[in-house]
This record gives structure tokens, sequence and C-alpha cells, in this order.
């Protein structure tokens, strides 16, 4: 009686199972025939909800058209929402490329850079393709903006100079450095000294590293550097006597200016410590007749610093009594 009835029992669990079985089976199959003649799909990506249609999701060869007609394995949970395992934070963007075949991207480079990933997850290649000139653009318009440094202290300046790889131009400008009045003229030679620095920037992008300073002790002064070192200075400063006191005068030796900057090219890429390349810059410079050069010695011997002056000081004690307007040469 025992052995018949162990019998009985295991051919019914025998029976159950053979009905249970096919019944799973039949259940996967009407999920996934589910997915694939119906209209409308429910996605939950990494918790965000997305109901669309299986028409938008099938517009491009992507791992989502793979996804609606079996080529890919989907998981779907009991209420028959499709479970995506990534973050669902730009996933409504990539729908939104599939509706309407362009998006807006955001601007900011990190959240370009996500977005571009989760279209490579997808395999979007319309959206790819978007997120790319999207990058690219955002490299050319970095690359056309001139950003100049302001320096707020010496040893910033002196470490910018240090580790800048290309030459260097700064202007020092700070007009409440003057215990005198200026002259007339000197206002509009000191916008015209700002206004040449900007045009020399826009002109220079890219090959010359242009700061500017307004804590120095000069009121206009011209600094060129090649290498981490002083290479010319261009003053554009003097005192003057306009009647019986000190006046400041302001300069605008634009030609000057121009020539040094173009002389400080031969920095460029270490070309300036090659073979002849301090003869060449030294030649250059030589033959200008304008203001009153001074070459000081270095530590290196021939190595020197060019220093312009468009006027020299000149002191009250200095003039003869009676003597017109003069300057110290």
């Amino acid at each position: 009686m025992s052995a018949e009835a162990s019998a009985g029992s295991h051919a019914a669990d025998s029976v159950q199972f053979a009905v249970s079985q096919p019944a799973c089976h039949n259940t996967d199959e009407h999920r996934s025939r589910g997915l694939l003649g119906s209209k409308y799909v429910k996605l939950n990506v990494g918790g965000s909800l997305h109901y669309t249609t299986v028409q938008t999701l099938s517009k491009e060869d992507s791992l989502l058209r793979s996804i609606c007609n079996g080529g890919t394995e989907a998981t779907i949970d009991s209420e028959g929402w499709v479970m995506l395992d990534r973050c669902g934070r730009h996933f409504g963007l990539v729908l939104n490329f599939l509706r309407d075949g362009s998006v807006p991207l955001p601007e900011d480079h990190k959240e370009l850079d996500e977005v571009l990933k989760e279209a490579q997850y997808y395999r979007v290649q319309g959206l790819i393709q978007h997120c790319l000139s999207a990058v690219q653009k955002q490299k050319d318009v970095f690359e056309t903006v001139c950003r100049i440094p302001m320096i707020t202290s010496a040893k910033e300046e002196q470490k910018m100079i240090a580790t800048c790889r290309k030459p260097v131009v700064k202007l020092q400008n700070n007009r409440g450095n003057n215990k005198y009045s200026y002259t007339s003229n000197s206002d509009d030679n000191l916008l015209k000294n700002i206004e040449l620095f900007d045009k020399l920037v826009l002109r220079f992008n890219g090959r010359v590293l242009f700061v500017k300073d307004v804590l120095g002790d000069e009121i206009c002064c011209w600094s060129f550097y090649g290498e981490g070192r002083k290479i010319a200075e261009v003053c554009c400063t003097s005192i003057v006597y306009a009647t019986e006191k000190k006046q400041t005068k302001v300069e605008f030796p634009e030609a000057r200016i121009f020539e040094e900057t173009l002389n400080i090219l031969i920095y460029e890429n270490g070309r300036g410590s090659g073979p002849g390349g301090l003869h060449l810059l030294d030649s250059r410079g030589s033959g200008s007749s304008l203001g009153q050069s001074e070459e000081e010695g270095a530590a290196g011997g021939d190595r020197r610093v060019r220093r312009i002056h468009v006027r020299r000081h000149i002191m009250h004690d200095e003039r003869g009594h009676g003597q017109q307007t003069v300057y110290k040469d």
C-alpha cells in the first residue's frame, strides 16, 4: 500500500510539473508577443518612467529597435514595464530625438558628454553625430575666444610667465598711480594703448599670451617676455613741465609697440633659443630711433633687456632758471 501510494504521488507531481511548465512558457511568449504586437511601450529607465510607441523606438537601427523586434532580450516586470538598467536623466532627450529627428543639446560640456555616452549605448547614430558636431563646435568656439589673464600678485605673474610656453606681452595699466596731473593728451593716449592691446590680442590669439597688470607701479608700460625672461620693455610715461608744476605725460608709441610684438614672435615654439636667435632679435630691434633704448646685462652676459623710454624723467632741479620745457636724453 505504501509503495503504491508513493508511486501515485510521484505520478501526480509529474503531471503537475508538466502542466505548470508549459504555463510559464506560455506567459513568456505572451509577454514577448505583447511587446512585438503592441502599439505602445512602457519603459523604466533607472526609475525614470517613459511611455512611447514602438514606431518611435524603431525609427533608427538602434538597441531600442532591437528590443522591440525581439532581437535583444529585455527584462519585463509583472506590470509590463521594460526594464533598462541605465540612468534615466537624458533618456527623454534620446526619445525626443527619435520623435523629431533633432533636439537641442545642453551647452555644458559635461552634460553634452553624458548625452553622447547615452546615444552610444543605445546606438542612435543620428544623435551620436549630432553630439559630435556640438562637441567640435564647442572646441572651435573655445579656441577663438580670447582670454586675458588679470595679474593680481607678483608671485602669480612670475609663475605665469615661467610656465607659459608662448611669448608673453604684458600691459601694465594703472592710471591712479600718479601724484601729478596729466597733460591734455594723456588720457587719449592711455586709451589708445589699451585699444592697441585689444587689437594685438585678437591678431595674435593662440600665438602670444597677453596679460594685464593693474596693480603695478607704472602708469602705462609694455613688457615683452620670451622663454620665461623679460626681453624688452616700452615705458609710455614721463614727467614734464607745463608751467611751474610737474605733469605726467602718457605717449602712444604705436610703431615701437607693434615692432616689439613682432620681435617677440621669434620665441614662439622655442625658436629664440636656437642658433642665431638672439642675434636676429638684437639686429631687428637695434635700428629703431623712437625714444631712448637702454640695454642692461643679465646673468648670461649676452642676454639683455631692451628698455625703451619715450621720454626720460626730469627733476625740477635739473632745469635751469628761465629755461623752457626740456627733456633729459
